[in-house]
């Protein structure tokens, strides 16, 4: 009799410890959608125009205007007639945010790789050679209402979630997981103050938001919290030469002379790069946590702060910065604004990219008094960043890329659209 109890007992106790061994959750989720490391390293091709549809950065070389498609590539604008721009092809570029370019050669990101492509001649693009690894792997936006599914890098890169209904057996229920994910996606490279030419080398320019840029045979990129410096010497051999610790939450880099002027959400540093390889640290000026895209023109940084997305705070303001003395920069004054984002400077001329307030154009001949000599202002444009050179000026928006001639200050005109299609 005890024996049959004890059998009885086991297979009770066996049930119940099956039982809780198996336990089923269903739930919804993001699940991710990869691209392979296969796919990602030959994908990239040159395709016939396609409309302007989610664009982000901007960069102007050689008469050639370059246009990001937020992680779809670049699309290229032959603006010899700024009046009279021409959408003629289409650069396929997974993952693509950043460009710059020197000597014919075209710099872009393609998700965690860096791509050299040979824009000589734009009917026969070629990649002349690539760094994989070097971007910090990131996750794109996710619908925080869900779950975020297990991610397995070594399928690939994640280019996009899909909601599913998952049933997973688990030891002990799941929670929501919520990833880090930060990218504010607009614009690019420096402003007209940098040099178009350097030593027999052409360069391009581009708007404030850059995260890459290039100093004489390097370029510098930037993550969010390193900047990697790379020799660009041989196109076909750009070699990834030292990484350097810069601090959290960088978003920008603007160079000026021999120096590099890198934008946080906590204030902007500023790097001597006499010796590319090996950038001083010469100051750092805080502020309150907010985006910041600063240029730099002669003694004076201009930075724009802004609140909202993964900026934090509620300030939005320009900041006039005293740089005379680069190891001590001190704040000359500050200007409020509706929604700022990027900027450009052109001598005494600065252009701000104001968001729903538009296009504002000051005069800046005297740093302190700024917000009294608005020349003029354009309010009908969401307006995100701005190139100003030979006296056009390039500007890409909600809506598509504007261009104005203010050759004459006192009678800005806009002289042509190419409109977004949305």
């Amino acid at each position: 009799m005890k024996l049959k109890f004890s059998i009885i007992l086991l297979i009770i106790l066996a049930t119940f410890e099956s039982c809780e061994d198996q336990v089923f959750e269903k739930y919804k989720a993001n699940v991710p959608q990869y691209l392979s490391y296969e796919d990602l390293r030959s994908s990239i091709t040159t395709l016939e125009t396609r409309d302007l549809e989610n664009t982000g950065k901007i960069y102007f070389y050689n008469n050639y205007l370059y246009i990001n498609e937020y992680l779809k590539g670049i699309h290229i604008i032959d603006n010899s007639d700024p009046s009279n721009p021409e959408n003629i092809a289409f650069i396929s570029i997974p993952g693509n945010v950043d460009i710059a370019i020197k000597d014919d050669i075209l710099y872009a990101d393609s998700y965690i790789d860096i791509v050299a492509l040979d824009i000589s001649d734009l009917q026969n693009i070629s990649e002349v050679d690539r760094l994989e690894d070097i971007i910090p792997y990131t996750l794109p936006p996710y619908d925080e209402n869900y779950r975020v599914d297990e991610v397995d890098r070594d399928k690939g890169v994640v280019i996009a979630w899909e909601i599913k209904e998952i049933e997973k057996e688990v030891n002990t229920p799941n929670y929501p997981i919520y990833l880090d994910y930060k990218f504010d996606g607009i614009m690019t490279n420096s402003s007209s103050s940098y040099s178009m030419s350097s030593a027999g080398s052409s360069f391009g320019v581009g708007g404030s938001m850059a995260r890459f840029t290039i100093y004489n045979d390097y370029l510098f990129t930037i993550d969010n919290s390193f900047l990697n410096i790379i020799d660009i010497s041989n196109s076909g051999n750009i070699i990834n030469t030292s990484t350097c610790y810069v601090g959290w939450n960088i978003e920008t880099i603007f160079p000026h002379e021999n120096n590099l002027f890198i934008g946080s959400q906590n204030g902007l540093l500023i790097y001597d790069i006499s010796d590319p390889i090996n950038p001083i640290k010469l100051s750092q000026y805080s502020h309150i946590t907010s985006c910041d895209p600063v240029v730099v023109a002669d003694t004076l940084a201009y930075v724009t702060l802004r609140s909202g997305n993964n900026c934090g705070g509620t300030t939005n303001r320009l900041d006039v910065i005293n740089i005379a003395n680069l190891s001590s920069p001190t704040l000359l004054k500050s200007y409020g604004l509706t929604n700022p984002h990027g900027l450009g400077i052109d001598n005494n001329t600065l252009f701000i990219c104001d968001g729903d307030a538009g296009l504002k154009i000051y005069d800046t001949s005297d740093p302190l008094t700024i917000s009294s000599h608005k020349i003029a202002s354009f309010s009908d444009i969401h307006a995100f960043d701005v190139i100003p050179f030979n006296e056009v000026l390039m500007l890409i928006g909600e809506n598509g890329l504007y261009q104005y001639n203010y050759s004459d200050l006192e009678n800005i005109e806009l002289i042509s659209t190419i409109n977004i299609n949305h």
